[in-house]
């Protein structure tokens, strides 16, 4: 058995490189930006949910004080018609009186200060021809369709035939589980800065990836991919929310344009709610069959959840299904009810987290039923390689994972049956779940400078949306170069700089850092042969094989006194520095192998008798994500992804209003999430096993797997406190007071 504490690399940050400009005001976010002349935007939205502008009277707004454009559908910049799909999103941009969703983007008022733009919103007179629109999700289920294009994954999977193993199954679980829509809500909202220098275009824009925002920016408003710059060194948190380029980034740049002046725009919370996407609404049906010693025969996962009547948009929720558990037959649909609402996108764990929170119910529900131990279960079904594309893992130590985060637990001292452990007027509830996401891993870029000052320099078009990426990039240079991570630069957020892949599905760590690594590599190697080539280096006519790096000094391996600080011989040899350029990407194993990051989850829940208030006090969890590239931020990234499952379990929804479809509750004060006092103790820990298949630092994403998996372990640590399943989410207390089979 592998020790599970992580095994701390030679050179690793004990702090986040970033941290001390957070904390002292020094980061500067999108809207914290200050360019000479900038004035404000104000995004106007429409107040029906379908429907066609007929008329905005804006002749009051336009006089207005401090106002300086007025943009609508009748009066904007017309842009290049598109071909379908070229921007990954459906986009609002003022070139139709067309109304799909309430809170859609309908006019920008631009003024010379913030409450001026907000103001001239007021005085627009707005008339609507209104539409009847699709707002019922749970009515519209009926109307369920296929998607109109097929995506990365397919929508529907089948293998074995379901209908002869169900006939051999001798025990059953057949049920429906649901979850809401659900918002990003990130503390930064979305924001903008937009400015022109002449036909170039500069943006500062609160994003999740640089380089596609790019290349979006662009092709909507038809000019050179090389003449938009985007910037963005701090991302307040984005969630998979800002992996999109949303209408008010090309908007802002319109505005810019129209005025002739750097134009700001920053979302107010309540914006957030619609035209930046949330996560659909989904109605899961699943049906497990197994043989009475708990052996899988049979798994079905039906899954229907909304979509923007602007687009398709897939939440393959069914796929954790497909490859969690070994069964032998499998089938998986996903379809689509249309409905008058902004576009939905990824959100945090997209499919897995609320598939998972499914599946897991079911699991635990037939553990019950079977009257077995819901781990023994798991390890019963246990799959040793992906059975959907029949292919091996990169890397699997989930059973260690079991092991080791239910001995932590105390798993072995849980009550099988409900209700059964009371502390005072608590009822004390033990659960467990399996925590699976897909790991990416993307074509990237860096550069890296070896300095006479005796720093580095490190690079990449990458961005940090909190996750750490800062400081892991340090600590990947340090480590190939021996130094002390204190003495490298990082610079990143900038599309100036090497490209890098978006910040999504958990995959910058597992792209940008093998090629910071082989950019390093790289600028050693010249440092090596700048020193065998000169004379006056202690080290000349050695072999680059014969020579090490370390603490800024090189030298002869087997000789360490027989060296010299890299500082020197670079001041030596003209002081310029030595500057390595790489990439890194997928190879043959892509297709080889599937990688999946992995981990088990074990909750302890107090659910009061009277009020049915649920307490969550213990979650631990024990993760296979291949090599914890830093343990500071890598395990506040899984411990930030189980403050998130508790969310999901018992708080996040969004209620829509059922006649004009705007989020009711678009405020923190009514869209809860958890704070302080929610979270109990978190016990987070990793194998630490490298997954050198998937990538040569052995390192897959981490950001989004911890998410999965702990819905459910809080479900099933419910019933296992009160003998009430709750199948809908979140598990609030009036659904578990209305519940039947109270112990």
């Amino acid at each position: 058995m592998m020790d599970p504490t992580p095994q701390e690399p030679t050179r690793q940050l004990k702090e986040r490189y970033d941290g001390r400009a957070k904390v002292t005001g020094k980061a500067q976010y999108a809207a914290d930006f200050a360019v000479p002349g900038v004035v404000h935007a104000f995004l106007v939205q429409s107040t029906i949910p379908c429907g066609t502008i007929a008329s905005i009277d804006r002749a009051a707004a336009e006089y207005a004080h401090g106002v300086l454009a007025v943009l609508t559908p009748f009066n904007a910049p017309r842009l290049p018609v598109l071909s379908p799909q070229p921007t990954r999103r459906a986009l609002s941009l003022l070139q139709s009186p067309d109304v799909h969703y309430s809170g859609q983007p309908i006019a920008v008022i631009v003024a010379t200060s913030l409450d001026e733009a907000r103001h001239g919103a007021t005085l627009l007179r707005i008339a609507y021809r209104p539409q009847a629109a699709k707002l019922d999700f749970m009515g519209l289920l009926g109307e369920a369709r296929p998607l109109k294009q097929s995506g990365r994954e397919p929508a529907d999977t089948s293998r074995g035939d379901l209908a002869v193993c169900m006939a051999k199954a001798s025990v059953f679980v057949d049920e429906t589980y649901t979850t809401p829509i659900q918002n990003h809500n990130s503390m930064e909202t979305h924001s903008t800065l937009a400015w022109w220098e002449g036909e170039r275009l500069n943006l500062y824009d609160s994003t999740q990836s640089i380089t596609r925002g790019q290349q979006t920016i662009a092709t909507v408003l038809g000019i050179p991919v090389e003449s938009v710059r985007v910037q963005c060194p701090y991302t307040g948190g984005g969630f998979g929310s800002k992996g999109s380029t949303w209408s008010h980034v090309i908007l802002t740049a319109m505005a810019a344009k129209v005025v002739g002046r750097p134009v700001k725009l920053a979302l107010a919370r309540n914006q957030m709610f619609g035209p930046v996407g949330s996560r659909p609404a989904t109605f899961q049906k699943i049906r497990l069959g197994a043989s009475a010693d708990g052996k899988l025969l049979a798994v079905q996962h039906d899954v229907i959840h909304h979509t923007s009547v602007m687009e398709d948009y897939l939440e393959p929720a069914a796929a954790p299904s497909r490859m969690l558990y070994s069964s032998e037959s499998n089938a998986t649909s996903h379809r689509l009810v249309e409905m008058n609402l902004g576009v939905a996108t990824e959100m945090r764990g997209p499919g897995e987290a609320p598939g998972s929170a499914a599946l897991e119910s079911a699991m635990d529900e037939l553990a019950i039923k079977l009257k077995m131990d819901p781990v023994q279960l798991r390890l019963v079904n246990y799959a040793e390689r992906d059975d959907a594309k029949n292919l091996p893992y990169t890397s699997k130590n989930l059973r260690e994972c079991y092991r080791v985060a239910g001995e932590r637990f105390g798993w072995s001292r849980r009550h099988p049956i409900p209700g059964q452990r009371l502390e005072g007027n608590q009822l004390i509830g033990c659960g467990m779940a399996t925590a699976t996401r897909h790991a990416l891993r993307s074509a990237a870029q860096a550069v890296v400078c070896i300095l006479r000052s005796g720093r580095v320099y490190v690079g990449s078009g990458t961005q940090d949306l909190g996750t750490g990426t800062y400081t892991i990039m340090a600590d990947t240079v340090a480590h190939t170069l021996g130094l002390d991570p204190a003495l490298v630069d990082v610079e990143l957020g900038d599309s100036t700089l090497p490209t890098a892949p978006p910040s999504t599905g958990s995959q910058s760590a597992a792209s940008v850092c093998p090629a910071v690594r082989q950019a390093a590599s790289k600028a050693r190697l010249q440092l090596f042969n700048l020193a065998i080539a000169d004379a006056q280096s202690p080290v000349h006519g050695m072999n680059p094989e014969d020579l090490e790096l370390r603490d800024g000094r090189l030298f002869v391996r087997a000789d360490r006194s027989r060296g010299e600080p890299f500082a020197e011989l670079i001041l030596r040899n003209g002081g310029k520095a030595i500057e390595a350029k790489a990439s890194a990407e997928p190879g043959a194993e892509r297709a080889a192998y599937t990688s999946n990051s992995f981990g088990a989850v074990f909750t302890e829940v107090a659910v009061d008798r009277d009020t049915f208030m649920v307490k969550v006090r213990r979650v631990v969890g024990t993760y296979d994500i291949g090599t914890l590239m830093n343990a500071t931020t890598g395990l506040n990234q899984l411990a930030g992804g189980i403050v998130w499952g508790v969310s999901f379990a018992l708080h996040e929804e969004a209620h829509i209003d059922p006649v004009y479809g705007r989020t009711v509750n678009e405020n923190f004060a009514d869209y809860h999430v958890p704070v302080n006092a929610d979270i109990g103790e978190i016990d987070v820990n990793v194998l630490n096993i490298p997954d050198t298949i998937f990538n040569p630092l052995g390192a897959r994403g981490i950001g989004e797997v911890s998410v999965t998996g702990v819905p459910a372990a809080i479900a099933n640590a419910i019933y296992n406190a009160t003998g009430k399943r709750i199948r809908e989410f979140p598990i609030t207390p009036d659904k578990i007071m209305a519940a039947s089979t109270a112990v």
